[in-house]
């Protein structure tokens, strides 16, 4: 977390503006669409179109942006601001007052992404759809300008959709995924800079290297999974970027001990998946582990992966953990050649962790018996025992 920082500069056009965390069915944005139509068709005979025109700011209540949170969370350290450029244009001239003041600054803090809306000054939202996933307009400029002083940079994205940010993951040290957070995202996001929240959001997406690997996603059958016999690409992986349920945290946590109540059950019966969970950091904090499920062979082609439980929750720092997923063995059933709803016989594959590309414990039980018509479950209860245990 930022801390000691004495001097920190917010920069990009997400900086200091409450509209970029406005979503685009948002009044402000529906405002912003209307404030439009009424400047392309001035003599509308509509007698409340004057209306449509009052100033944006008017439009959010006791909205926060990243500037006052940074400010509010770091009294004592003098805060200041570059917009540097705008979300989607070509106008560099407000980069060289962003390097100056990263050049001073101990740390920055980049605000960057998309305008999510209807208009057609928006970027992300119904009816916006784009042809590259990169940072708009000169984002990636500034963004490669500010890195190149040599000051420790944060990145918040503002986004409505996953981006293609390969360049940043490479070259900037922390990045902070803000799905247009709305009128406190500002104390939000601050909150999670210095610390005052340990963060446990996890992705419910993927996140691509490059447009060119859509679709994509964490359970892709096993063709879908690579670009052909070989696996990689020429020339970049087939993996996502960042997977479906990654997510960072202060802490860490170390999975161990897993168990099954039995090695082989039938359709109707309910197993149950243990573990143990130990913080093994200095913090408190939350982990989110997922549970994901595959039927290794099938009548029909199976996903890869297929996340049938999760559970968040907290634990302090050298404290443990019990899980125990109880798996209604009909979660696994699924349509045959005869979209017939069924749970086959078979072998499936257990794997725990913290994200589709993080498994920590694998094992494997067996269906028996006969192929059987199955009812839809869509919920793996889990209970949790903590364990008195506290760091020394």
């Amino acid at each position: 977390p930022l801390g000691s920082q004495r001097q920190i500069a917010v920069i990009g056009p997400g900086g200091d503006t409450p509209r970029l965390m406005q979503g685009d069915y948002r009044f402000p944005s529906h405002q912003e669409d209307l404030f439009n139509l009424v400047i392309a068709n001035p003599d509308s005979p509509n007698p409340e179109a004057a209306n449509f025109t009052r100033p944006m700011n008017e439009c959010f209540t006791t909205p926060s942006t990243i500037l006052e949170g940074v400010r509010g969370a770091a009294p004592e350290a003098q805060v200041s601001y570059a917009r540097g450029c705008d979300i989607n244009d070509d106008d560099r001239s407000g980069f060289e007052e962003a390097v100056a003041l990263a050049k001073n600054a101990d740390v920055v803090v980049m605000a960057l992404g998309e305008r999510s809306g209807l208009s057609k000054r928006s970027t992300s939202g119904e009816s916006r759809d784009r042809s590259r996933l990169g940072l708009p307009g000169v984002q990636q400029e500034l963004l490669e300008a500010v890195v190149d002083t040599g000051t420790p940079v944060v990145v918040v994205l503002l986004t409505g959709r996953p981006l293609a940010v390969s360049w940043l993951a490479k070259h900037v040290p922390a990045a902070l995924c803000a799905f247009l957070p709305a009128q406190e995202g500002g104390h939000a996001i601050a909150d999670v800079l210095f610390g005052r929240v340990n963060p446990a959001g996890r992705l419910p997406i993927s996140f691509p290297r490059y447009v060119g690997q859509l679709p994509i996603h964490y359970s892709l059958n096993h063709a879908g999974a690579r670009s052909h016999w070989q696996g990689e690409y020429v020339d970049e992986s087939v993996t996502p970027l960042y997977a479906f349920g990654h997510g960072l945290s202060y802490t860490t946590f170390e999975y161990s001990d897993l168990e099954l109540s039995a090695a082989e059950v039938s359709p109707k019966e309910v197993l149950n998946i243990s573990l143990r969970i130990k913080n093994t950091g200095e913090l408190a904090g939350d982990e989110v582990v997922q549970l994901y499920l595959r039927d290794l062979i099938a009548s029909v082609t199976r996903p890869l992966k297929l996340l049938k439980g999760f559970k968040r929750l907290h634990l302090q720092p050298g404290q443990s953990a019990q899980l125990t997923f109880e798996l209604n063995i009909q979660h696994l059933a699924f349509y045959d050649r005869e979209m017939n709803y069924v749970v086959e016989p078979g072998e499936i594959s257990v794997m725990i962790g913290a994200a589709s590309d993080k498994i920590e414990l694998e094992d494997t039980f067996r269906i028996i018996g006969e192929t059987e018509s199955a009812e839809h479950v869509f919920f793996t209860p889990c209970s949790v025992e903590h364990l008195q245990e506290a760091a020394e």
